[in-house]
């Protein structure tokens, strides 16, 4: 076992993990920050996406001893207590939640993408969210709740 320190969604935090667990697993299971979703396990479907030191990264892919001394940023910190984030609200007005399961991913990919650039494109929306599989929504109102919330993130700076 390995001590590893690293701070999730604002919060310190010490956990000791074996050299072969994921961050994926330590979040879920040592953590319970189980808004984190396994999905594929290989990558490909982007339902495990966190913000790991302001880039959104898979989860599933990322060694939890590779967090050591890291910020991650969980769709638990998304939200302000029991208040929703702008984000969040937009994709429920706007259709873009239907089944959930992708939506912790899309919205911390979505996030990473506005911390960047809080004035993003219709294309650069579509590259943001590119990596997170939904078979639901069919992306349209995916990407408008993006928009929209960008737009309402930067009237209210």
């Amino acid at each position: 076992m390995t001590k590893i320190d690293f701070t999730v969604n604002g919060e310190a935090v010490s956990v000791e993990v074996e050299d072969h667990w994921m961050l994926l697993e330590v979040l879920r299971e040592r953590l319970a920050l189980t808004g984190t979703k396994k999905g594929c396990g290989m990558g490909e479907c982007g339902a495990c996406t966190v913000i790991l030191d302001g880039k959104p990264v898979t989860s599933c892919l990322v060694l939890a001893r590779e967090a050591d001394g890291c910020d991650v940023r969980t769709i638990e910190g998304e939200a302000n207590g029991e208040t929703l984030s702008v984000l969040q609200q937009t994709f429920i007005d706007k259709g873009a939640i239907q089944c959930g399961f992708c939506t912790p991913g899309m919205i911390m990919s979505a996030r990473a993408l506005l911390l960047r650039n809080p004035d993003p494109d219709e294309e650069q929306v579509k590259v943001a969210i590119e990596g997170n599989l939904c078979r639901c929504t069919g992306y349209k109102p995916i990407v408008v709740a993006i928009l929209e919330a960008a737009g309402l993130e930067r009237e209210h700076e």
